[in-house]
């Protein structure tokens, strides 16, 4: 599959004002100043949080990028998810075998849980309960109960397990596993694996469709991704990335994420250094735009104007307006930073 319009370097000046509506004509001067005022505070509101590996640390930015604050972790912090109500949020530490638990409103590093040898991914239980985290050096999925601190279990994985993904139903738990170039499809109630799904080279990360019909897994050397039926457990179909002027191993997909309407895919390419924008229904490539080196983590804002990419070779993050698909900056994210997570 062939990428659509390429972009030049991403700007490091503010996002272009749009045109003025008819609306804000009638509202007048006062009116601008008052919607304005709305508009920063909604920005302020929103927080974006991004972890890097060689800092230790969880770095805090707002809507556009710019650094707040920074909370000391564990070692070498990657994935991070929120809890439930949003005021904590569980960051997986890879060198130190834990689990940090940052207090939002005290903006500090509060707990800390200990996990087997090198956690990668993780995803909660829809109970909030049970945290499955990926153990890189074990090959399991292992489970946890975040109240007692306790191991619940652990399932026998291929290689490199990484990607994890539980079903809304708190039922079901997907996993890649990089080595054996599958996805494991777990029940987690028998506590084993049911069947495995032959994807690309190297399967990474997942995206679950809004249906929940769809499960998007990057494949990072085969540059592509396999689109999983959850019904069927089977693979549906394969999108292929190129870029022209670019050889084929240099295009090395990881994050995926999509719109709430599931009908929009945005796909970080590595080492290509673009993110793809993809068509859902037609499995087509709309554009690609240029993001830093190793284009990895990838965010959408609240409102999904913003996609936030973290650059793990450049340490800084790009911002993509979605509407027109052009980076609008490229801001410092620390050393390696892993994983951008945006929340209000």
């Amino acid at each position: 599959m062939t990428s659509g319009t390429q972009h030049s370097a991403p700007p490091s000046h503010a996002h272009p004002l749009k045109p003025a509506s008819r609306l804000h004509q009638r509202l007048g001067a006062a009116g601008m100043i008052l919607l304005g005022m709305l508009a920063s505070g909604g920005a302020s509101a929103q927080s974006v949080y991004v972890s890097s590996e060689k800092d230790h640390k969880v770095h805090v930015l707002d809507a556009n990028g710019k650094l707040q604050s920074s909370i000391d972790v564990c070692q070498r912090p990657r994935d991070m998810k929120p809890s439930a109500d949003g005021s904590r949020i569980y960051v997986v530490c890879g060198d130190s075998n834990q689990i940090g638990v940052i207090d939002r409103a005290a903006g500090k590093l509060v707990d800390k849980i200990p996990v087997a040898d090198s956690p990668e991914i993780m995803a909660l239980s829809p109970d909030g309960k049970t945290i499955y985290v990926s153990i890189e050096d074990e090959s399991v999925l292992a489970a946890y109960d975040l109240a007692s601190r306790k191991t619940l279990f652990k399932v026998r994985t291929g290689g490199e397990p990484e990607g994890v993904l539980v079903m809304p139903d708190g039922k079901t738990a997907y996993v890649t596993s990089e080595d054996a170039n599958v996805v494991h499809v777990i029940d987690l109630a028998a506590r084993k694996i049911v069947k495995d799904i032959k994807a690309g080279q190297r399967p990474r990360r997942f995206a679950l469709s809004p249906d929940g019909q769809e499960l998007w897994v990057s494949n990072e050397l085969s540059a592509s991704v396999s689109v999983i039926d959850t019904a069927s457990r089977s693979v549906k179909a394969t999108l292929k990335f190129a870029i022209d002027g670019m050889r084929a191993n240099d295009i090395t997909p990881v994050g995926v994420v999509l719109t709430r309407d599931g009908r929009t895919a945005w796909v970080s390419l590595g080492r290509a250094n673009h993110v793809a924008e993809v068509d859902v229904a037609s499995r087509q490539v709309r554009r690609t735009v240029l993001a830093g080196k190793r284009a990895w983590g990838l965010a959408l804002s609240p409102d999904e104007s913003t996609l936030y990419v973290t650059n793990g070779l450049s340490d800084d993050m790009t911002l993509i307006d979605t509407g027109v698909g052009k980076a609008i900056r490229t801001v410092p994210a620390g050393r390696v930073p892993h994983t951008p997570l945006v929340l209000r």
